[in-house]
C-alpha cells in the first residue's frame, strides 16, 4: 500500500500495510490537492481491523475527497454523520496553504501528527497536532477551530496511525525522499499486531 506525488512545493508519500494475516487495511491515508495553492493530507484509522474497519476508513476517504474544499472542522463533522452505524474512525487532517506558508491541523482520536525539521541534535519536533478524544462516527466532542502553524522549506509533516510505534520520529533521514522516509518508518516501526499507515510530506520550497 504505497503512493506518492507532489502538490506545489510539497513532496508527499504514504506507506501502509494491513495487520499480518489480513487482506484489508483499516488504516487509510488521504493526500489530495484542493486547488493550485492548497492541499489536504491525513490518516484515518478504522477501529479494530479487517473488513469493517477498512470499510469505515475508505468511506471517510471518499467523504473527504468529495468535500475537500471545506474547513477541517466541517470535514470531520461530515465524516461523523456519514459514518454513523459503522465501526467509526480516528482521524487527523492537515491543510497546507502554499501561498501563505501556513498549515492548519486537527484530529479526533489517536492518529498522531508532527511537524519536524532537521537539527544538529537529530530531529527537532517543531509542532504537534492537538487531538481530541472521541470516535468519528460514534461520539465526538465539540470541534474547536483547527490550529494554525507556519510550515517552512525543509519541514517534514509526519502523520501516523497508532499501528506505528511512538518512537517513529527517531533517526529520520532528512536526505531521503518522502517515499523513502515513509517506507523506512513503516519498516522499522509498524506494530506486529495492528494495521499501520504513515504519511510523510516534505516542504521542498517554492520554485523560483
Amino acid at each position: 500500500m504505497r503512493d506518492h506525488g507532489r502538490f506545489g512545493p510539497i513532496e508527499w508519500a504514504t506507506a501502509g500495510r494491513p495487520r499480518p494475516g489480513q487482506q484489508l487495511c483499516g488504516d487509510q491515508p488521504i493526500a489530495v490537492d484542493i486547488d493550485s495553492d492548497t492541499a489536504l493530507f491525513g490518516v484515518l484509522d478504522g477501529l479494530g481491523h479487517g473488513p469493517a474497519a477498512a470499510s469505515a476508513a475508505l468511506t471517510a476517504v471518499d467523504v473527504l475527497t468529495n468535500a475537500r474544499g471545506e474547513r477541517l472542522e466541517v470535514l470531520i463533522q461530515l465524516c461523523h454523520r456519514v459514518l454513523e452505524g459503522t465501526r467509526g474512525v480516528a482521524m487527523t487532517l492537515s491543510r497546507v496553504d502554499f501561498s501563505t506558508g501556513k498549515m492548519s491541523w486537527t484530529g479526533v482520536g489517536n492518529v498522531t501528527a508532527n511537524l519536524v525539521a532537521k537539527a544538529v541534535s537529530g530531529v527537532q519536533i517543531r509542532a504537534c497536532a492537538r487531538l481530541a478524544n472521541g470516535i468519528v462516527g460514534y461520539r465526538i466532542p465539540e470541534i474547536t477551530p483547527a490550529k494554525l502553524v507556519p510550515i517552512r522549506t525543509g519541514d517534514l509533516l509526519v502523520i501516523a496511525s497508532d499501528g506505528i510505534s511512538g518512537e517513529h520520529l527517531d533517526h529520520i533521514d532528512f536526505a531521503a525522499s518522502a517515499a523513502d522516509i515513509a517506507e523506512q518508518i513503516l519498516a522499522k516501526h509498524a506494530k506486529a499486531a495492528d494495521d499501520a499507515v504513515v504519511l510523510a510530506a516534505r516542504h521542498r520550497g517554492i520554485p523560483t
